[in-house]
């Protein structure tokens, strides 16, 4: 799953990387946390003709989705993920997959490893980060909650899917990332339906990420400093990661 990011970097480098037009000014965030604001990225209706860039948009969201046929946000479980391998078919995600495909910029994310047995020390969390360093994109989807008194506030979710081998010795989960080549087919909903996207629903390659073991200070809200992302000291490293299996050749197939 994803339920706590980072985004640490300058506005200006966010307006590069996804290539919009105007990007407001804000300050580094650590520890950017579910229900907080959070800044996506969308394909524009209204394309500025005297732009040379891609039609796109940046704003802010509310990171915890409400569909639009709800009538009581508050009978709701807080969606901030939706699972990439049903989020085409489910009726809470159907639309927006169709209509409401977002990017969220971000430096990296937090996830905590759980104790395999009970008993056992209280969940590690990781800082996760790409091995080169700059920004990435989760892939994510948007909605317009329009509630009852005739107000709106805009709504996101980041999508997941199964981590990859290297992440899967944190978490079973991890955001999909959209790689920079593929942000214009993602947010062309125009153009691009659900199932043309969904080749770039999946984990990245193993060696995408590194995960830093850092202190529990970020388990807090109220803690939002840089010192979050330093190494912590005394912990277990994680399992090895063995080489994936070659296929057996010893033996001819009958096919």
């Amino acid at each position: 799953m994803c339920g706590r990011y980072a985004l640490t970097t300058t506005p200006d480098d966010v307006l590069n990387f996804v290539s919009v037009a105007l990007v407001e000014d804000f300050p580094p965030r650590f520890n950017i946390a579910p229900t907080q604001p959070i800044l996506v990225v969308m394909q524009s209706e209204r394309p500025d003709p005297g732009s040379n860039l891609p039609d796109r948009r940046a704003f802010l969201a509310r990171w915890g989705f409400i569909p639009g046929w709800a009538k009581d946000p508050k009978d709701l479980s807080l969606m901030i993920n939706a699972r990439a391998e049903t989020a085409i078919g489910k009726a809470s995600f159907r639309a927006a997959m169709r209509h409401r495909r977002i990017l969220v910029p971000a430096s990296g994310f937090y996830e905590w490893r759980r104790p395999e047995k009970s008993g056992e020390e209280k969940s590690q969390p990781y800082w996760i980060r790409p091995k080169k360093g700059g920004l990435i994109a989760f892939a994510g989807l948007m909605e317009t909650y329009a509630s009852a008194d005739g107000s709106e506030i805009d709504t996101a979710a980041i999508l997941t899917t199964a981590a990859n081998r290297s992440l899967k010795r944190i978490h079973d989960r991890m955001p999909v990332v959209i790689s920079q080549e593929d942000f214009t087919r993602w947010l062309d909903c125009r153009l691009q339906e659900p199932r043309e996207v969904k080749d770039l629903m999946t984990a990245v390659d193993d060696d995408f990420f590194e995960a830093i073991p850092v202190s529990d200070s970020v388990n807090k809200v109220s803690n939002m400093g840089a010192e979050l992302q330093l190494p912590a000291d005394d912990v277990a490293p994680l399992p090895v990661l063995r080489p994936k299996p070659k296929p057996d050749d010893s033996q001819l197939s009958l096919f």
